[in-house]
């Protein structure tokens, strides 16, 4: 009874959001809520949502000032070297343009944290999308995607979390899945110029608002200036990106452009979205001279930025305690002066709300599926179903079941609950522990587009994608990257 009722909670969430009949918070509140009463364990609702919001509440917190932090390295003007190497490789291409997003968020992935990538991401690639009329679900997925298959490096969470569950060296487990994983990244670069192409045809001939099209190298070049002095505001105005939006108002841009929505392509001369439409939903850029930017703390910002990430790997400190002391300190030597400080913050604090108000939503999700148990019984069943006869194949059966798995679970469910059942079933058949904690991360590049993971929301709320809409397009795309990186896996004979 309790895996039916888990399998139907998820597919009844994952339907209403795709169909946007509810918005994540209210769906991720109200189903489990609905569906913990079916379960007969009503009167125990309170106590699984208070165990799932103890648990998700350190992610909260990082959440909230990492947000803070990497908003104010934005507004400050550290990542404007990036936007501009960008957009000079960019050249107004399509094609460019999603390689490149692609490239960016698998090097910024190298934290081995979600958020950061997809703040600085989307920080960067936000307005080359608007102005290019591109869709933003593209954005979103390949962003996804590419960090799912850099999520597994050893500070990144699953290969710790597998190396803990089965007693392993974490190294043992990482380094040579190196070969398939490097299959998998530059599948998602392929992808992403597959992509490109695509929106290349939909798109057609590029340029801005008010200007020709791009005949030549020089006019392409004028189109960068234009793209990197778009727009200049007040101190409030020239926000970045990331705190133009909030992820309640999320969708309007992206489903409109969405690649997979149905909806009418943009005239050849013009981008779909006018100035007009970027100043309703308040796209800005990353304007050069806002005066929110600190160039002579540029090295001060980019050092404590670079001793923020050391930290983190080297775990000298828990991530949320590291993201409040980097979060007041940039604040204070920034912005001195309290009004100015209180204008950063809230310049950032939709972000903030959205995000963390997910999150605990998200924990109403989880406690549920614990608390009562959906978890565990599914699980059970899933490993029950594996026929006797794959028993030798225990590794491949694991690869395979790591997608749906990492997907409807959160990674400690999966690699603490299940992963362990899993291994003991291949000893029994003769299987490595080893190859096993190998294949149970092949599903990282779905896993990332997770509704139980809060750093897609990160993503989604900051490119004013809807939640579904990103479900939609991304899901097939990071499904198929898995099972790239899980055939490279055999063909070189790691798993």
């Amino acid at each position: 009874m309790l895996t039916f009722l888990g399998f139907a909670m998820i597919a009844t969430f994952l339907v209403l959001i795709m169909m946007k009949k509810m918005s994540p918070i209210a769906a991720l509140v109200l189903i489990p809520a609905l569906f913990c009463v079916f379960a007969g364990k009503g009167a125990h609702l309170g106590d699984y949502v208070i165990e799932g919001v103890g648990k998700l509440a350190p992610t909260a917190a990082m959440l909230m000032f990492a947000i803070v932090y990497f908003g104010l390295m934005i507004d400050v003007g550290l990542f404007d070297p990036i936007v501009r190497g960008i957009l000079r490789f960019c050249k107004a291409d399509p094609v460019r343009v999603v390689v490149g997003t692609a490239v960016l968020a698998a090097i910024v992935s190298l934290d081995g944290d979600g958020s950061t990538t997809f703040m600085i991401t989307v920080s960067a690639m936000y307005p080359l999308y608007k102005r290019l009329g591109l869709s933003l679900v593209v954005m979103t997925g390949v962003a996804a995607t590419a960090n799912g298959v850099m999520n597994t490096l050893p500070w990144g969470g699953p290969t710790a979390r597998a190396a803990t569950a089965l007693k392993l060296d974490a190294a043992d487990i990482f380094v040579p899945m190196i070969p398939a994983l490097a299959v998998g990244l530059l599948f998602v670069f392929a992808l992403a110029y597959v992509l490109g192409l695509r929106e290349r045809r939909r798109v057609g001939v590029l340029t801005l608002p008010g200007r020709k099209a791009p005949e030549d190298v020089e006019d392409v070049k004028d189109v960068e200036e234009d793209l990197v002095g778009a727009t200049a505001g007040s101190a409030d105005q020239s926000v970045s990106a990331g705190s133009a939006g909030s992820a309640g108002s999320a969708g309007s841009a992206g489903s409109a452009g969405s690649a997979g929505s149905g909806a009418p392509a943009p005239s050849t001369s013009a981008p779909a979205d006018g100035p007009d439409d970027d100043a309703e939903d308040g796209f800005q850029g990353l304007d050069p001279h806002r005066p929110t930017l600190r160039p002579r703390l540029y090295w001060f910002n980019a050092g404590l930025t670079v001793a923020l990430l050391a930290a983190m790997i080297m775990e000298l400190l828990p991530i949320p305690v590291l993201f409040l002391l980097g979060a007041a300190l940039a604040l204070t030597v920034n912005f001195p002066h309290m009004p100015d400080q209180k204008a950063r913050i809230a310049a950032h604090a939709d972000n903030v709300l959205n995000v963390a108000g997910m999150v605990f939503a998200a924990a109403v999700f989880t406690g549920v599926l614990t608390g009562t148990g959906m978890v565990k019984h599914m699980a059970d069943w899933l490993v029950g179903a594996i026929p006797e006869g794959m028993g030798p194949h225990m590794a491949l059966v694991t690869g395979l079941l790591s997608l749906p798995l990492t997907y409807f679970m959160s990674n400690d469910g999966f690699y603490f609950g299940v992963l362990p059942v899993l291994a003991e079933a291949g000893a029994a058949h003769g299987v490595s522990p080893l190859e096993i904690a190998r294949a149970s991360l092949v599903g990282q590049a779905l896993h990332m587009s997770s509704p139980l993971v809060p750093a897609v929301y990160v993503l989604v709320g900051m490119a004013k994608v809807e939640f579904g809409d990103h479900t939609r397009f991304t899901v097939k795309w990071a499904a198929l990257t898995s099972l790239v990186v899980l055939a490279a896996g055999m063909l070189f004979g790691i798993i």
